[in-house]
Protein backbone atom coordinates (compact mmCIF):
# COMPACT_ATOMS: atom_id res chain seq x y z
CA UNK A 1 0.00 0.00 0.00
CA UNK A 2 1.28 3.23 -1.05
CA UNK A 3 1.44 6.32 1.37
CA UNK A 4 2.37 9.73 1.22
CA UNK A 5 5.40 10.59 3.41
CA UNK A 6 3.58 13.15 5.65
CA UNK A 7 1.56 10.06 7.23
CA UNK A 8 4.38 7.53 8.46
CA UNK A 9 3.52 7.40 12.04
CA UNK A 10 5.39 5.66 14.78
CA UNK A 11 5.07 1.54 14.63
CA UNK A 12 4.12 1.58 10.79
CA UNK A 13 5.55 -1.72 9.00
CA UNK A 14 7.43 -0.21 5.70
CA UNK A 15 8.60 -1.75 2.81
CA UNK A 16 12.41 0.17 2.44
CA UNK A 17 14.94 -1.74 0.09
CA UNK A 18 12.95 -4.93 0.15
CA UNK A 19 13.28 -5.11 3.76
CA UNK A 20 10.74 -4.66 6.17
CA UNK A 21 12.00 -1.61 8.75
CA UNK A 22 9.61 -0.54 11.99
CA UNK A 23 9.26 3.03 12.53
CA UNK A 24 10.74 4.35 15.89
CA UNK A 25 10.78 8.29 15.35
CA UNK A 26 9.36 10.56 13.24
CA UNK A 27 9.76 14.07 13.03
CA UNK A 28 8.56 16.61 9.80
CA UNK A 29 11.08 19.75 9.24
CA UNK A 30 10.42 22.67 6.97
CA UNK A 31 14.09 24.50 6.51
CA UNK A 32 13.83 27.52 5.56
CA UNK A 33 15.48 26.85 1.84
CA UNK A 34 13.90 24.30 -0.11
CA UNK A 35 10.97 21.80 0.25
CA UNK A 36 9.97 20.13 3.55
CA UNK A 37 11.07 16.64 4.00
CA UNK A 38 10.18 13.78 6.94
CA UNK A 39 13.14 12.37 9.32
CA UNK A 40 12.31 8.94 9.86
CA UNK A 41 14.37 6.93 12.09
CA UNK A 42 14.01 3.01 11.29
CA UNK A 43 14.80 -0.50 13.01
CA UNK A 44 15.50 -3.58 10.28
CA UNK A 45 12.83 -6.31 11.73
CA UNK A 46 14.77 -9.45 11.45
CA UNK A 47 18.67 -8.36 12.36
CA UNK A 48 17.47 -5.04 14.16
CA UNK A 49 20.04 -2.41 12.20
CA UNK A 50 18.78 1.34 12.83
CA UNK A 51 19.03 4.07 10.02
CA UNK A 52 17.87 7.44 9.65
CA UNK A 53 16.41 8.52 6.35
CA UNK A 54 14.69 11.56 4.97
CA UNK A 55 11.59 11.32 2.46
CA UNK A 56 10.74 14.31 0.72
CA UNK A 57 7.45 15.23 1.46
CA UNK A 58 6.05 14.38 -2.13
CA UNK A 59 7.34 10.90 -2.01
CA UNK A 60 5.26 7.92 -1.64
CA UNK A 61 6.20 5.44 0.79
CA UNK A 62 5.53 1.35 0.14
CA UNK A 63 3.85 0.95 3.86
CA UNK A 64 3.57 -3.22 4.13
CA UNK A 65 -0.12 -4.24 4.52
CA UNK A 66 -0.14 -6.43 7.51
CA UNK A 67 -2.72 -8.73 8.54
CA UNK A 68 -3.26 -8.61 12.29
CA UNK A 69 -4.75 -11.70 14.36
CA UNK A 70 -6.00 -11.85 18.34
CA UNK A 71 -3.87 -14.64 19.92
CA UNK A 72 -4.08 -15.74 23.26
CA UNK A 73 -0.24 -16.57 25.39
CA UNK A 74 -0.38 -20.10 26.75
CA UNK A 75 2.88 -20.24 28.23
CA UNK A 76 6.62 -19.74 27.77
CA UNK A 77 9.34 -22.04 26.54
CA UNK A 78 13.24 -22.26 26.21
CA UNK A 79 13.94 -20.15 29.16
CA UNK A 80 11.56 -17.31 27.60
CA UNK A 81 12.95 -17.17 24.42
CA UNK A 82 10.03 -18.57 22.93
CA UNK A 83 5.87 -18.09 23.52
CA UNK A 84 3.16 -20.61 22.47
CA UNK A 85 0.43 -18.17 21.21
CA UNK A 86 -3.35 -19.48 20.64
CA UNK A 87 -5.59 -17.93 18.01
CA UNK A 88 -8.84 -16.90 19.31
CA UNK A 89 -10.67 -17.73 16.39
CA UNK A 90 -9.22 -21.27 15.24
CA UNK A 91 -7.43 -22.38 17.90
CA UNK A 92 -4.47 -23.05 16.44
CA UNK A 93 -1.14 -22.92 18.30
CA UNK A 94 1.96 -21.67 16.82
CA UNK A 95 5.45 -20.66 18.27
CA UNK A 96 6.56 -17.28 18.41
CA UNK A 97 9.91 -15.98 19.02
CA UNK A 98 10.44 -13.32 21.88
CA UNK A 99 12.27 -10.91 19.65
CA UNK A 100 8.82 -9.98 17.73
CA UNK A 101 8.35 -8.17 20.85
CA UNK A 102 10.52 -5.19 19.68
CA UNK A 103 11.21 -3.60 23.26
CA UNK A 104 12.85 -5.43 25.43
CA UNK A 105 11.17 -3.69 28.62
CA UNK A 106 7.70 -4.67 27.66
CA UNK A 107 9.07 -8.24 26.99
CA UNK A 108 9.03 -9.03 30.99
CA UNK A 109 5.14 -8.15 31.16
CA UNK A 110 4.56 -11.46 29.17
CA UNK A 111 2.40 -13.76 30.69
CA UNK A 112 -0.25 -16.66 30.79
CA UNK A 113 -3.61 -15.80 29.38
CA UNK A 114 -2.90 -12.08 27.83
CA UNK A 115 -4.26 -11.05 24.84
CA UNK A 116 -2.20 -10.14 22.15
CA UNK A 117 -2.01 -8.77 18.50
CA UNK A 118 0.40 -11.10 16.15
CA UNK A 119 0.51 -9.00 12.88
CA UNK A 120 1.56 -11.15 9.84
CA UNK A 121 3.40 -10.57 6.08
CA UNK A 122 2.87 -12.71 3.94
CA UNK A 123 1.31 -15.89 6.47
CA UNK A 124 5.17 -14.91 8.39
CA UNK A 125 4.49 -13.17 11.86
CA UNK A 126 6.26 -10.17 12.09
CA UNK A 127 5.52 -7.88 15.06
CA UNK A 128 3.69 -8.70 18.53
CA UNK A 129 1.74 -6.18 20.24
CA UNK A 130 0.88 -6.27 23.51
CA UNK A 131 -2.20 -4.76 25.66
CA UNK A 132 -1.50 -1.06 26.17
CA UNK A 133 -2.26 -1.94 30.06
CA UNK A 134 -1.57 -5.04 32.58
CA UNK A 135 -2.72 -6.00 36.43
CA UNK A 136 0.40 -6.15 38.47
CA UNK A 137 1.38 -6.86 41.70
CA UNK A 138 3.70 -4.97 43.82
CA UNK A 139 6.29 -6.75 45.53
CA UNK A 140 8.40 -4.73 47.57
CA UNK A 141 8.07 -1.09 47.76
CA UNK A 142 9.59 1.17 50.78
CA UNK A 143 7.08 2.39 53.12
CA UNK A 144 6.46 5.95 53.41
CA UNK A 145 6.55 7.98 56.65
CA UNK A 146 4.02 10.76 57.37
CA UNK A 147 4.99 14.18 56.84
CA UNK A 148 8.77 12.99 55.49
CA UNK A 149 7.94 15.39 52.30
CA UNK A 150 5.97 18.44 51.93
CA UNK A 151 4.86 17.75 48.44
CA UNK A 152 3.45 14.71 46.93
CA UNK A 153 6.24 12.32 45.32
CA UNK A 154 6.22 9.33 44.12
CA UNK A 155 8.62 6.20 45.47
CA UNK A 156 10.60 3.23 44.11
CA UNK A 157 8.67 -0.02 43.64
CA UNK A 158 9.53 -3.18 41.87
CA UNK A 159 6.88 -5.81 40.56
CA UNK A 160 6.67 -9.23 40.98
CA UNK A 161 8.20 -9.88 37.53
CA UNK A 162 11.00 -7.66 38.24
CA UNK A 163 10.22 -4.12 36.79
CA UNK A 164 10.84 -1.38 38.64
CA UNK A 165 7.91 1.70 38.74
CA UNK A 166 7.63 4.82 40.53
CA UNK A 167 3.99 4.78 42.46
CA UNK A 168 2.51 6.62 44.46
CA UNK A 169 3.07 6.92 48.23
CA UNK A 170 0.04 5.36 49.24
CA UNK A 171 1.04 2.30 47.58
CA UNK A 172 1.87 -0.57 49.93
CA UNK A 173 3.84 -4.17 49.03
CA UNK A 174 0.91 -6.79 47.78
CA UNK A 175 -0.97 -4.61 46.22
CA UNK A 176 -2.50 -4.92 42.90
CA UNK A 177 -1.92 -1.97 39.85
CA UNK A 178 -2.94 -1.25 36.56
CA UNK A 179 0.71 -0.45 34.37
CA UNK A 180 0.64 1.30 31.19
CA UNK A 181 3.12 -1.02 29.43
CA UNK A 182 4.95 1.17 27.24
CA UNK A 183 6.84 3.67 29.50
CA UNK A 184 6.36 1.35 32.64
CA UNK A 185 3.82 3.92 34.25
CA UNK A 186 1.93 3.88 37.40
CA UNK A 187 -2.31 4.31 36.11
CA UNK A 188 -4.38 3.54 39.45
CA UNK A 189 -5.09 1.03 41.71
CA UNK A 190 -7.14 -1.84 41.32
CA UNK A 191 -10.61 -1.31 42.56
CA UNK A 192 -11.24 -4.32 45.04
Amino acid sequence: MQINANDIRIGNIIDHDNRLWLVLKTMHTQPGKGGAYMQVEMKDIKNGTKINIRYRSSETISKAALNPKDYQILYTDNNNKIFVAMDNNTFEQINLNIDLITDEQQRLFIEPEMNIIVEFYNNTPIIVKLPTTVIATVKYCETVIKGQTAAASYKPATLSNGVRIMVPPFIESGERIIVKIEGCEYIERVKK
